[in-house]
């Protein structure tokens, strides 16, 4: 297993530990609920230096992400982020992503998930045809996630950037804890407000900027969060997971991620992901919030109330906030409507659900 700079960090916290995306990552502290909570009402940090980081530049770059992305990129300014996807020659999603604009038409950072960075890199370098400069430079950037509604409060005494200043979506460069160069972004995970940090692994730099945020956060109740608060934290805002909620077999379209596909330029597979806009797709993610108690859990699969299979369960969890299961579900188009009654099959049992409309945290 691959080590972030910060795992020692982890470990001497007493971290319960485990493989992702072949690093060795804290899935929780203490719990995931204590966890989950500190985030929604206070602040915490994760480790999230597993994600991967392309950097396109030169003349060509923006030609480049245009044609391997649904968002439009020719929009983005200066310190402005956007959430897109590369779609597949079939019309699924190899990834999602976020593109950073520093220079327009000169300099981006696509932020990948952790899982597909290699998936990822391969399709970029397939698809450089016009020969923009890339590189890849996962390996050598760190990344923490500081979350929650004082995040951006607890932290501003360490940068010379205005949090305050940063609305969703957004980013500048600036310094952290005395480290330069710093990336400071508002493109959370979470749905609680915050920045992310991104910055380059070299020296004591990890270290410092850690202890930083421990000092200045944990005597006003900041602490550090795994994964497992994580993925309880976007599942109530109803943020897709990749590899659960959305993979290389799902149209952006019927993931309800039409909003981030623009058929106004060129891109992989346009008409094949237009033809499922004009036709509509058959089927739909949706939320759904249990009625019977029970959780939805991954591949269980969805029933009408004679019994036929309508769809699958993608994610699902006991909302911490919420206090009831909640789960993301891809179901039938005649079977997605808001309210519609289904069940869902754990075990032997047809377990009654509603579906709902996300996010289902406002």
């Amino acid at each position: 297993m691959k080590n972030t700079p910060f795992t020692a960090k982890h470990i001497a916290l007493g971290a319960k530990m485990a493989e992702f995306a072949g690093y060795n990552m804290p899935i929780s502290y203490s719990s995931i609920n204590d966890e989950h909570a500190t985030v929604r009402n206070v602040a915490g940090v994760f480790d999230v230096s597993h994600m991967g980081e392309f950097i396109i530049s030169g003349p060509n770059a923006l030609d480049l992400i245009q044609r391997i992305t649904t968002n439009d990129a020719a929009k983005l300014t200066e310190g402005k982020a956007q959430y897109s996807c590369f779609p597949n020659e079939q019309g699924g999603i190899i990834d999602d992503l976020i593109v950073y604009c520093f220079v327009p038409n000169e300099k981006y950072m696509l932020v990948v998930n952790a899982s597909n960075i290699e998936k990822d890199w391969n399709w970029v370098v397939k698809n450089n045809t016009n020969n923009a400069t890339i590189e890849n430079i996962s390996e050598k950037t760190a990344l923490l996630a500081i979350q929650g509604p004082k995040a951006t409060e607890l932290m501003q005494s360490l940068t010379d950037v205005e949090l305050a200043n940063l609305k969703y979506y957004t980013f500048a460069v600036g310094t952290f804890a005395g480290v330069e160069n710093v990336i400071i972004s508002a493109t959370g995970y979470t749905g609680s407000g915050g920045v992310e940090i991104y910055f380059e692994d070299k020296g004591d730099d990890a270290a410092k900027i850690w202890d930083a945020i421990m000092e200045t956060g944990a005597p006003k109740g900041l602490k550090p969060i795994g994964l497992g608060a994580r993925d309880t934290l976007r599942l109530e805002k109803g943020f897709c997971l990749y590899g659960n909620d959305i993979d290389d077999t799902t149209s952006p379209i019927e993931a309800g991620l039409g909003w981030i596909t623009k058929f106004t330029k060129d891109f992989t597979a346009k008409d094949i992901i237009a033809g499922v806009k004009e036709a509509g797709a058959k089927r739909k993610l949706v939320g759904l919030e249990m009625v019977d108690k029970g959780i939805p859990r991954h591949g269980y699969d969805i029933k009408d109330a004679a019994g036929n299979v309508i769809g699958v369960v993608t994610s699902g969890t006991q909302g911490p906030s919420l206090g009831k299961a909640i789960g993301i579900a891809y179901v039938a188009k005649e079977n997605a409507a808001e309210g519609t009654e289904v069940f869902v099959a754990v075990r032997d049992k047809a377990l009654k659900a509603t579906v709902v409309k996300m996010p289902f945290l406002n």
